[in-house]
């Protein structure tokens, strides 16, 4: 009998043991964790029959941290992170389950088709007390296989304290795990479980956990995976093959996961896929421990090349290969008892050629309890070096997965149809606030003002473009007013090519460019339409015929601006209302909030047209009370065609703009006195027009002006059409700017404050908010999609792990 007492950890150095190897743990690199060295001893002579790290005095720290780790698996954290555990990995009929058997002492179900289709975690801890195991179902996913929040832990029956009883439990625990429409007590309960007929899961990642402690047992935790598929038999499902390789894959492509990998000596090593596995996820072998199995049954003449796994000559690991001799059938029949299995292992090795024959420096490489005492040691190293990573990861995690949550639309509230109305009351009162004005570049009011700017513009570019001389070709370019440019509002008379770049592309909302009109055209159209008039009496509908012809061109525009605005402001509502509903529910609510402001704002906009259209009606007949207004301007559209006339005819160079003669301007030498000429480079100490109107006033003319002097000229033939030019291009004056006024003021109350108007009342009552089974309503409104619906269920339950996963840690300090 291999007593326990063979085997005993303690901290000191320059002593033979196990971990004295030239192949160091993977993690033992680590300043703050001790160097265990293994050596033979008995303890007080005690004996036992696991092996590991089991002195309470050198492995208290060790014992504590991986309670903690196991505490932490068992919240379903290591979801979410990577937590260190061994993993027992090989194919099929590999002898995992002797060497899962060998190591915790006690006797797992042999029945076929259920002890190898779920994972069987085995946590083993020293204790003082008697032996005692607690068998209980691990739930971390559920039917379809998805992750549940917080893992459920069931206990599976009461505790047991008689090792004879556990292989039935953990039977009827593998039983309850495929079978989760049953529930767990029933399995408990029957003579005979078995699996139901049609409605059972062929695998499943929810394992079975036993919790083994005693004082003679190794602290150690690992998880037993299904064995490896190779080929299904008649009646099976080929997909079983990729299910238990998925699984598998789920726990070794950790970085964290120690692969204790069985291979059978009795099979080609090339013919075991579990091996493959193993290396596509740890190609180095850094965490991967080989154990090779029922080395009995090596054919003649194979043994070296299975030494070679020993010595680490074929495929190197890190921690090296060990071997291990379980019972055979045959001797599990005969009821061997763990003190029996542990005897005959240690007879074979001693006994049996060639393993009697290797070096001594690979005997510590046989035997399960130098191999369990390696699990311990590399378990232990990596939990002390990856625990402080831990606690920083599922902190880092918390933070992640709250903000993944608040980045999410809001949950569909307790309260629909309060949320509903709250939604439409602030959309109501933001709608408002936005054609009120807000103070920033996009705001509603500053993106319309662009569009009533450019219509200004274009009806200003329908002035009528009088030109005081003939259109004999022979003329000199018309100079802008100077009163209209004081005015500084852009008007102008001066030709087309001035401003052909100032109005934006305005002019193409003109049916056609406008053309000049020259004196003699206006005085032929007066001339041709006199009837009874006395002679030197012309008849107003020639000057009403212009201003008609002026206010033909207006529609265009006032229709242009009325559709711009609306789509100015049904694109702004229509981000309003994305920005209000468009988080809640699945948008039905905000696609019939748009639907009804685009359907309201529509009527709005044909209330806006009738209006504008009310407006250039009106314009049809020309009036006015402004007469002030009027008059003033046609007198200086008067004198300007006067002058602008004379200049013609002296053939005033382009470059000299034209402008009232002041006595500051008019001191001017060689122009022969002259009134209307230009100013000259020279000054006089004399002023003509001071000395004309001196003249004037002593031959008894007194109080003439300067704008008096033109008419002493005599009478033009052509001053009866420069009156009606003065008297049209006046009235545009008037009418243009009180047209410009008045359109967008027209569009703005009936279009943008009308579209604003009442919304609130508006909505309630197109969605139907006062009428029974409006909350009905709304929770079908608030139902939130599948996708955002799945979402929020993973990452509340994500949260839900990690936050048990932090009071762990907490408790454990």
């Amino acid at each position: 009998m291999v007593e326990r007492s063979d085997y005993r950890i303690r901290t000191m150095s320059g002593s033979s043991s196990v971990s004295s190897s030239p192949t160091r743990s993977m993690l033992s690199t680590d300043p703050d964790v001790k160097t265990l060295d293994l050596t033979i001893g008995p303890p007080n002579g005690a004996s036992s029959e696991a092996v590991g790290l089991c002195n309470p005095q050198m492995s208290q720290q060790q014992r504590r941290m991986l309670d903690l780790v196991n505490g932490l698996h068992s919240t379903g954290v290591q979801v979410d992170i990577d937590l260190p555990q061994i993993a027992v990995v090989g194919n099929q009929s590999a002898g995992k389950s002797s060497l899962i058997e060998s190591i915790s002492g006690i006797t797992l179900p042999r029945a076929s088709g259920t002890c190898t289709r779920c994972p069987t975690e085995c946590r083993l801890s020293y204790s003082s007390q008697p032996w005692k195991c607690v068998v209980s179902l691990r739930i971390t996913t559920d039917r379809s296989g998805q992750p549940l929040g917080q893992s459920r832990n069931e206990t599976f029956g009461s505790t047991i304290y008689d090792k004879k009883e556990v292989d039935d439990r953990i039977r009827r625990a593998q039983l309850a795990i495929l079978n989760p429409d049953k529930p767990a007590k029933s399995f408990l309960n029957d003579d005979e479980p078995s699996l139901t007929e049609g409605n059972f899961l062929t695998f499943s990642k929810n394992c079975v956990s036993l919790a083994i402690s005693g004082p003679d047992v190794a602290d150690l935790s690992f998880v037993d995976l299904p064995g490896l598929i190779a080929s299904v038999g008649r009646g099976g499902n080929a997909g079983d093959i990729k299910l238990v390789e998925g699984l598998v894959t789920t726990y070794i492509h950790k970085t964290n996961c120690i692969i204790l990998l069985t291979v059978a000596c009795e099979t080609d090593f090339e013919n075991q896929g579990a091996h493959q596995l193993a290396k596509q996820y740890d190609p180095e072998g850094k965490r991967t421990i080989g154990v090779l199995t029922k080395p009995d049954r090596i054919p003649a003449g194979e043994e070296q090349n299975w030494l070679k796994f020993i010595r680490n000559e074929k495929e190197p690991l890190q921690n090296n290969w060990f071997c291990v001799k379980q019972p055979a059938s045959s001797d599990l029949k005969n009821n061997w008892t763990w003190q029996q299995a542990r005897q005959k292992e240690d007879e074979f090795f001693t006994a049996t050629s060639p393993w009697n024959e290797l070096e001594a420096m690979y005997v510590r490489y046989l035997r399960t309890k130098n191999l369990v005492e390696r699990l311990s040691q590399v378990l232990s190293d990596l939990i002390a070096k990856t625990l402080p990573g831990i606690q920083r990861e599922i902190e880092g995690m918390i933070s992640k997965t709250r903000q993944q949550i608040n980045d999410l639309p809001k949950p569909p509230p307790t309260n629909a149809l309060n949320e509903v109305a709250k939604l439409v009351k602030d959309f109501d009162a933001d709608i408002r606030r936005n054609i009120e004005g807000v103070a920033y570049k996009e705001g509603l009011i500053q993106r319309i003002r662009v569009p009533a700017e450019k219509f200004r513009r274009v009806i200003q570019k329908t002035a009528p473009a009088f030109k005081p001389y003939n259109d004999s070709g022979n003329v000199t370019r018309l100079a802008d007013p100077e009163f209209l440019k004081q005015e500084n509002d852009g008007d102008s008379d001066a030709d087309e090519e001035d401003d052909e770049d100032e109005d934006d592309g305005a002019t193409a909302l003109l049916d056609e460019s406008v053309e000049s009109i020259y004196v003699n055209e206006v005085h032929a159209r007066m001339t041709e339409s006199r009837s009874r008039e006395l002679p030197g009496n012309f008849p107003f509908v020639v000057q009403r015929e212009y201003i008609l012809d002026i206010l033909l061109q207006w529609e265009k525009p006032t229709m242009w601006l009325c559709d711009r605005v609306f789509r100015i402001l049904a694109a702004h509502t229509r981000e309003l209302v994305h920005h209000h509903f468009a988080t809640f529910g699945q948008g039905l609510l905000e696609q019939r909030v748009q639907l009804v402001m685009y359907e309201h704002l529509g009527k709005c906009l044909e209330a806006a047209k009738k209006k504008v259209v009310w407006l250039l009606k009106i314009e049809g007949e020309p009036f006015t009370v402004n007469n002030h207004y009027l008059a003033d301007y046609k007198e200086k559209f008067l004198v300007y065609y006067r002058r602008a006339r004379q200049d013609a005819k002296r053939k005033i160079p382009d470059s000299v703009p034209f402008k009232f003669l002041s006595p500051k301007r008019a001191k001017t030498s060689g122009n022969g006195g002259n009134i209307f000429a230009m100013p000259s480079a020279a000054t006089d100490s004399t002023d003509p027009i001071k000395e004309a109107l001196t003249a004037l006033s002593r031959a008894g003319y007194p109080g003439l002006t300067e704008e008096d002097l033109p008419k002493l000229l005599g009478q033009d033939a052509m001053e009866p059409a420069l009156e009606i030019m003065a008297t049209v291009r006046a009235y545009f004056q008037v009418s243009y700017k009180r047209f410009v006024d008045n359109v967008p003021m027209a569009i703005d109350y009936e279009l943008v404050r009308g579209g604003g108007e009442d919304v609130f009342q508006l909505l309630w009552g197109k969605l139907e908010l006062d009428r029974p089974g409006a909350q009905e309503m709304c929770k079908d409104y608030a139902q939130e999609g599948a996708q955002v619906a799945d979402r929020r269920e993973e990452l509340e339950k994500k949260l839900e792990r990690l936050m048990l996963a932090t009071r762990r840690l907490i408790n454990s300090r």
